[in-house]
């Protein structure tokens, strides 16, 4: 049971990060660009797609109508916190790196969790735990 609910803890918050980010990327776009242009990045490419890509992704998640596919947009949110928290580390600003920070951990904590409380079992869950 205490599984059950850190999954839905976990993936709950998590969700609202991504969500809630990809709100500000789109309400606050001009301070984003900004930000993004400091890290090293054309943010005017990047950003649309970073909205889609962060909705869809925790879409992916929450509804879960694939494994496999809940399996890629977990994969993809890693890859994106850890090279988003890298980014703001190599810029020497660390605490752009929080969010990325308290991602991975809630990310983790949602996909080792995953299996029990979801009906189809995730096969990379076992994978991970060895």
């Amino acid at each position: 049971m205490t599984g059950y609910y850190a999954y839905w803890i976990s993936t709950a918050l998590l969700s609202l990060l991504y969500l809630t980010s990809a709100f500000m990327y789109a309400t606050k776009a001009d301070w984003v660009r900004r930000v993004l242009a400091e890290l090293g990045y054309n943010a005017a490419y990047l950003v649309p797609f970073m909205i889609v890509v962060k909705v869809l992704g925790s879409l992916a998640i929450l509804s879960r109508v694939s494994v496999p596919l809940s399996d890629l947009a977990y994969a993809g949110i890693f890859y994106h916190l850890l090279l988003s928290g890298l980014a703001h580390l190599g810029v020497r600003k660390p605490a752009g790196a929080v969010p990325a920070a308290i991602g991975l951990a809630l990310l983790a904590i949602s996909f080792v969790t995953q299996n029990d409380a979801r009906d189809v079992p995730s096969p990379y869950v076992h994978a991970a735990m060895r």
